[in-house]
This record gives C-alpha cells, sequence and structure tokens, in this order.
C-alpha cells in the first residue's frame, strides 16, 4: 500500500527536485540540471518515452511503481551514483549504449564531429578503410564511427578486460561484430600491424590535481578511465608519439582532452595542434596529421 503522499510523476518530479538540489548533486553525465535528470530517471522507470513527459505528468500510479521511482531517487541522492550506472543507459547524440560501473560514463566531444565525418579534414569518407580508436571503454565512439564510415573496419582498443566487456555488449546491439573489432591492449602494443587512416582517442587525461576534486558521482567511475598523471598527458604523450608509424599518409589524428588544452600546448604545442570546434568551444579536441607527426 502507497504510504507517501505521491500519487502522480507530478509529485515523484517535483519530490525529487528538492531532493537533488538539497543534497548539490553534480550532473555532468548526460543531464545540465536536476529537473533534466530527475525526468530521465522517473520516465525510465516507469518504462515511458523518454522524450515525452507532459502527457504523463498526472497520471495516477500504482503503489509498486511509486515505490520503484522512490528507490532510485533515493539511491541517486544516497550514494552519488551516475544515473547511467541506475539505468544501465547513456546516450550520445541519437545513440544508446549500455553501461555499468565497469566503464567510464560515455560523454565526448568527438561524438559531436562524427555526423560531419570530420569536414574538411576528411574530405572522402567513402574512401577511410581503417580505423583505431583508443580508450575505447563502452565502445560508443567505435560503433559510432563505424556507423559513419559504412566502408571501414574499426579497432576499437582498451586496456582494461572489464570495460571490453561491456564494449562486447554494445557491438553486439547494433550488429556489428564483423566490422568492429575488440582488442585488449595498453595502447598501441597488440594493434595489428596495419595503417588508419583516423586514430581517434578519448583518453583519461584529467591532471592530478584536478582528479583530488572531482565530485562523487565522477569517483564512482573508474579511476584508470580518467587519470591522466600529473599533467593529465601521461597517455596522450604514448598516443601521439606512435601515431605517426600507424596513420596513412594522408591519415590524421583526433585526440580529446577536456579542460587540459594548456598542458596539450605544453607539451605538443610545437607540433602545430589544430583545435576543433565543439559545442563547448575549441579548447576540448585537437587535431594533427600524419606529416605533422613526422616532423
Amino acid at each position: 500500500m502507497n504510504t507517501t503522499p505521491f500519487t502522480t510523476p507530478r509529485d515523484l518530479l517535483r519530490y525529487a527536485v528538492t531532493r537533488f538540489n538539497t543534497a548539490k548533486l553534480f550532473f555532468g553525465h548526460g543531464s545540465v540540471e536536476a529537473f533534466d535528470e530527475a525526468a530521465y530517471l522517473i520516465l525510465h522507470t516507469l518504462k515511458l518515452p523518454l522524450d515525452h513527459l507532459d502527457p504523463f505528468l498526472d497520471a495516477k500510479l500504482l503503489p509498486e511503481e511509486i515505490a520503484a521511482v522512490m528507490a532510485v531517487i533515493d539511491r541517486r541522492t544516497n550514494e552519488r551514483v551516475p544515473a547511467a550506472y541506475i539505468t544501465n543507459e547513456a546516450w550520445l547524440g541519437t545513440y544508446s549504449f549500455y553501461v555499468d560501473e565497469r566503464t567510464i560514463v560515455p560523454r565526448s566531444f568527438i561524438a559531436e564531429l562524427i555526423p560531419q565525418y570530420f569536414a574538411p579534414w576528411v574530405n572522402e569518407p567513402e574512401n577511410v578503410s581503417n580505423v583505431l580508436e583508443l580508450c575505447t571503454g563502452s565502445g560508443c565512439l567505435a560503433i559510432m564511427l563505424a556507423d559513419a564510415f559504412p566502408d571501414a573496419h574499426v579497432d576499437a582498443v582498451d586496456i582494461s578486460a572489464d570495460a571490453l566487456e561491456v564494449a562486447k555488449k554494445n557491438v553486439a546491439t547494433y550488429k556489428l561484430e564483423d566490422r568492429l573489432t575488440l582488442i585488449q591492449s595498453d595502447l598501441y602494443a597488440n594493434v595489428p600491424d596495419k595503417k588508419y587512416d583516423l586514430i581517434i582517442t578519448n583518453p583519461p587525461y584529467v591532471n592530478s590535481s584536478s582528479m583530488s576534486k572531482l565530485p562523487m558521482e565522477y569517483r564512482a567511475e573508474p579511476e584508470l578511465a580518467l587519470d591522466g598523471g600529473k599533467d593529465g598527458m601521461d597517455l596522450v604523450r604514448k598516443i601521439v608519439a606512435g601515431a605517426a608509424e600507424r596513420l596513412t599518409d594522408d591519415g590524421i589524428l583526433i585526440v580529446e582532452i577536456g579542460n587540459e588544452r594548456e598542458f596539450a600546448e605544453a607539451a605538443f604545442g610545437e607540433l602545430g595542434l589544430t583545435w576543433l570546434t565543439t559545442s563547448n568551444g575549441d579548447d576540448m579536441v585537437f587535431l594533427l596529421t600524419a606529416d605533422q607527426l613526422k616532423l
């Protein structure tokens, strides 16, 4: 029997927003504010369409439905885990991915650039035949790359066997087993001996000072997927150093470094980094050509 004063999604939404704001939750995994995240969690828990809140706001809920939503609100507030770990779902653009605590919650500014085929740097998308994605995590970018470049084979690499199990699930969901190979490897160590038209990576890049200040929601994620060392560039240095010999003559390397532009410029500025425009500005993702990497 329902012992709460709530009977509708509207009641639960108001309650969740108040709880989330009072607890000062951090929203950095797909939602930007308490209302959006509360609406998403309520709709997902009730198995309602995620883009149709209004028609259901005043629906009378069953006691077991109210209990299920309350449990989700309590977990998000008390444990401060990312919403994606509660729903086992994360979105990048129009793509939905399975996710759990074995891998970082998918988020990447590179995802915004894939639908445009990295124009104007890739002039003929249909000629892209081999793509390498390093630090693939859940496999989200690799899947989007395989979808965008249908004539290409994608090799997706991660050092974590656990993360690759999650990626395997997502690859199967999108039926890309024939075109996307998952490889357990410390960066290039186990990568096939071939040339790639594109090397794409969203590696661990959080610097040591920032790691110590991360909100609890980020600390719920695997540290291996976040920690980039003192200046955040530990893995990026290895990626840049090994890219030239693995790119085709006109290949390109694209690297996401988040808020670490200052450290990236200090480490690689002499190469002439090209900064790509994303929704968060011109300092999140850099590009290097094969020619630049050979200097």
